[in-house]
Parts: C-alpha cells; sequence; structure tokens
C-alpha cells in the first residue's frame, strides 16, 4: 500500500472510535492484532467498554460473531461443541459449539477454569479443533477477543502461560477522560450506534487486508532490531522468562500490521516500538511478581535499552 492507494482501514477506524471514545490507541491496536492474524486479550476492571470493543469490532468488520460468558462450571464442550447420538440414523453426529464463528468473544476467561480455558488451545494456535477423531476448521478469518478481570478480584484464575502466549496482544482500555465519560453519561450505550452503522469492511475486506499485511516489506536492519529486543529479555536477571522466537515472530506481524493502518507498505523502528508494550508485556514474568504500571515502565525501559537502527 502507497500513500496514492485508498485505504480501507480508515473508515473501520472512524466508526470504532465513534463507538469507543477517547481510547484511539486501543482501538488501533485492536485493529491490527486482527490484521496481523493474532488474538487478543483485554484486561481490565469491570464495566470499561472491553464488551463493547469486541462487538463493535464484528459490527464494523462485518463479521459473524458469538459471545461465550466463562464461569467456574463451563466445560470444553460448551465451546467446542459436542457428538450427539442421532438415534433415527444410528450414529453421533457433531453439533458445532459458539467457537464456529469469525468473532469469539470469550468474556471474562480467568473466571473458568484451566481445564475449560485450555479447550481454546488448538483453535487459537492451529485454527482448527479436534473432537473424537475428527478435525474440524475454523472460519476464516477467526479472531478471539478475549476479556479479563484483574486476577486479584474473587473467583478468577491466572492464564498459564501457554494460554497467554496464544494472545499476539494485551492491551487495556483504562478509565475515560472527563470530556468522554461526560459524553458517555450524557448519549447513553454506545452500543446503540451498531444497528445504524453499516460495516467498513468484510471478511473478504479483513482477509485482503491480513495478506497485504504479509507483503510489509521488513528490512534486514528492522530484523535485527526486533531480535535485539528479544535477546535483551532474555538476558535480565529480574525477568523469569524472556521472549520466545515466536513473541519475536509475533513482534514482527504486529509491526507490519500497524505500518499497513498507518498507509505504509514498509516497516519503521516506531512500528516497532508502538506495538512492543502490547506483544510483549503478558509474556514477561518478573521476578518478585512486579505488575501494574510498574511493569509497563518496565517493559518502556527494554526498549530505551535496545539502540534503534539508523
Amino acid at each position: 500500500m502507497t500513500a496514492s492507494t485508498p485505504n480501507p482501514t480508515i473508515g473501520a477506524l472512524a466508526d470504532l472510535d465513534r463507538v469507543i471514545l477517547g481510547k484511539p490507541q486501543a482501538v488501533r491496536l485492536a485493529l491490527a492484532c486482527l490484521i496481523a492474524r493474532g488474538h487478543l486479550l483485554i484486561e481490565d476492571v469491570p464495566g470499561v467498554g472491553k464488551t463493547t470493543l469486541a462487538h463493535a469490532l464484528a459490527h464494523v468488520l462485518g463479521l459473524a460473531w458469538q459471545r461465550v460468558q466463562f464461569t467456574s462450571d463451563l466445560l470444553p464442550a460448551d465451546i467446542i461443541g459436542v457428538s450427539v447420538f442421532d438415534a433415527s440414523r444410528g450414529e453421533f453426529s457433531f453439533r458445532k459449539g459458539p467457537i464456529f464463528t469469525q468473532l469469539l468473544l470469550a468474556d471474562e476467561v480467568n473466571r473458568a477454569s484451566p481445564k475449560t480455558q485450555s479447550a481454546l488451545l488448538e483453535a487459537m494456535e492451529e485454527r482448527q479443533v479436534s473432537v473424537d477423531v475428527t478435525t474440524y476448521r475454523l472460519p476464516d478469518p477467526f479472531f478471539v477477543v478475549a476479556t479479563q478481570n484483574p486476577f486479584e478480584q474473587l473467583g478468577t484464575f491466572r492464564l498459564p502461560e501457554s494460554q497467554l502466549d496464544r494472545f499476539l496482544m494485551r492491551i487495556s482500555l483504562g478509565y475515560p477522560d472527563a470530556q468522554h465519560e461526560r459524553a458517555l453519561l450524557a448519549e447513553g450505550d454506545r452500543r446503540d450506534l451498531l444497528p445504524v452503522m453499516k460495516p467498513a469492511l468484510s471478511p473478504e475486506g479483513v482477509r485482503d487486508l491480513q495478506a497485504a499485511a504479509q507483503r510489509v516489506h521488513v528490512a534486514p536492519a528492522l530484523l535485527e532490531y526486533v531480535q535485539a529486543l528479544v535477546a535483551s529479555t532474555r538476558q535480565r536477571t529480574d525477568v523469569l522468562l524472556g521472549l520466545s522466537p515466536r513473541a519475536g515472530q509475533g513482534l514482527v506481524r504486529a509491526a507490519r500490521a500497524w505500518a499497513l493502518l498507518a498507509g505504509r507498505d514498509l516497516v519503521l523502528p516506531e512500528d516497532v516500538q508502538a506495538v512492543f508494550g502490547p506483544v510483549a508485556s503478558h509474556r514477561l514474568e518478573r521476578t518478585g511478581g512486579a505488575g501494574g504500571a510498574d511493569h509497563a515502565a518496565f517493559v518502556s525501559g527494554i526498549l530505551r535499552g535496545v539502540p534503534v537502527p539508523v
């Protein structure tokens, strides 16, 4: 995509900004995550718009979607589906669960047990599910948007490292500023806007964007920069586990998507820097369990410690 080529994401971003007030960075990251063929984890306190963002993404992008409320008694079959015996035919038939959709909202994913959370692992990594001896492909695109409450709250389970690693990005919306909160109080539920808004894209358009992102050029110097960032996390004594090669690949994909949203066909260092925090923060476990705002500053410090290529 060049400067003279129309950017099909402009309308989508504008519509999303109308629904999610005052959070343009989070909206842009969410869209970049989808374009990079990743999955998104939104972590925040209840009531700040996590579910609304997922709903808005599905509508604006023209995607079919399903919402699953994760609870402590939710079973894997409630997500994937179940084989049911058909007496008239004398055989079992598979009834697909809500995971067979283009955008799956896993609401409050950390309220379910680890066994239920694991039902998402194969789907998120291989975009398929296996039931008995049969493998079923999932729709394309397939995008999981999971929300989770802070794990300090009652009734939550920590997501294991293997599950966290399936999410390309983790973002947080946070409270709105005073101006946008006043607008929310005056105008009511922002989801009421969606029925009167036409989708800005379609599943075919999303697939085209995902293919275009893969063609965005990454210079060798930028690959060395990504490699240096990943290596720096493995050399720190205050990090229990550094970034994996898969995390490095995800960082490149996310930077390509971020560049595409800017209307460019090549990645710049600032693209890598813009997505590094959301891609790396949930994968870096620090000694002593430090987190929160201190952890965000820690991730930013990693960026400052690695020279930027000229």
